[in-house]
């Protein structure tokens, strides 16, 4: 065999396995972008260039407040270490704690709902309606064991078999407190997982599932206005950034009312034909005061939805950068741009 068959020889296995190697990543690519076809629902034609979830830190408020309502609890359970020499506002705490301790416990229900009822007011990430469900969870579970006793011993007098009984008798404190916040933080990583976000050739998908909740909002290119960025300081330190989309229709826009929300007339303050001048007066004073403490200001402002941005991704310079050339691309200006250029190119002979 000649040198030059030889060298054919060789050549030809190795265009072989290239060829095939080739066809084997073609395939596990269509094989990727069916499944994710599937899983964003897209159109026929549409290819996914990019996939996206919330940062492994985005919710870390979550498992922060996990740890002040097992605090709670501690702090129930063990108030007999601090009691001591306390004094002051150490004196009230211990006070709201032993409120109802050999009974209703009123000052444990009073401290959670509270903290639920902060929560609720901050307005952010930890703020969404099943947090505060299982907050309330939390708060009433002493007194739904206490109802469950006391159920079984009312039917009790008048039955055989009472009804009830199915709670233990007695709220632990630390043991409770450790199972409601393995659940809330088991569902906060499920939260975490429930929002998929994608960057595809026509649109950008905003894609939720949670329990019971689902949610999809589709984008088309042509309909974004403006692509923000916005880091916390936290987001600084962790590296990661909030991507919000705006559109002409208000999506990424909010409305927040500033302020507190009182009645802004109090009863028997209002306006009667049989009033002096001096109670007109006088009541026109407190109609002001009562207003000026009631005044609400409502404003307009860019809302971090997690359901509608890119919420505390990581690699966010990639996917602002991949987002502002897929809106450039479908803009106006640049459809109109590629129109004059091929209107001016010249015509071949």
């Amino acid at each position: 065999m000649t040198e030059e068959e030889m060298d054919e020889v060789v050549e030809e296995p190795n265009e072989e396995v290239t060829s095939t190697d080739k066809t084997s990543a073609e395939n596990s690519d269509d094989i990727k972008q069916k499944k994710l076809a599937a899983k964003f629902r897209t159109i026929e034609g549409e290819e996914i260039l990019l996939t996206k979830q919330p940062s492994a830190f985005a919710f870390i408020g979550m498992y922060i407040l996990g740890l002040i309502v097992l605090g709670v609890h501690l702090l129930f359970d063990h108030h007999d270490a601090v009691m001591g020499d306390a004094s002051g506002l150490a004196k009230f705490v211990i006070a709201i704690i032993t409120m109802g301790e050999n009974s209703v416990p009123f000052g444990f229900v009073f401290v959670m709902l509270t903290v639920a009822w902060i929560n609720r007011m901050m307005n952010m990430s930890t703020s969404s309606g099943w947090v505060t469900t299982w907050l309330l969870l939390a708060t009433f579970a002493p007194i739904i064991l206490k109802i469950d006793k006391l159920l079984e011993w009312v039917t009790g007098i008048f039955m055989d078999d009472s009804i009830g009984g199915f709670l233990p008798d007695v709220y632990d404190y630390t043991i409770f407190g450790i199972i409601f916040v393995s659940m809330f933080w088991g569902l906060t990583y499920y939260y975490q997982k429930s929002f998929n976000y994608a960057v595809t050739s026509d649109a950008v998908i905003f894609q939720h599932r949670f329990l019971l909740s689902h949610s999809r909002r589709r984008i088309l290119y042509d309909r974004i206005s403006e692509v923000m960025e916005d880091r916390k300081p936290l987001g600084v330190l962790l590296g990661f950034s909030t991507i919000t989309i705006l559109t002409d229709t208000g999506v990424g826009m909010a409305e927040e009312t500033i302020g507190i929300g009182a009645g802004a007339t109090l009863p028997g303050t209002g306006e009667s034909d049989s009033d002096s001048s001096v109670t007109a007066a006088g009541k026109s004073w407190i109609r002001s005061i009562v207003g000026l403490l009631s005044y609400q200001r409502t404003v307009t402002k860019v809302m971090a939805d997690p359901k509608n941005c890119f919420y505390s991704i990581r690699n966010y310079e990639k996917t602002k950068m991949l987002v502002d050339e897929m809106h450039k691309k479908h803009s106006s200006s640049s459809l109109l741009s590629d129109l004059k250029d091929s209107l001016t190119q010249p015509k071949a002979e």
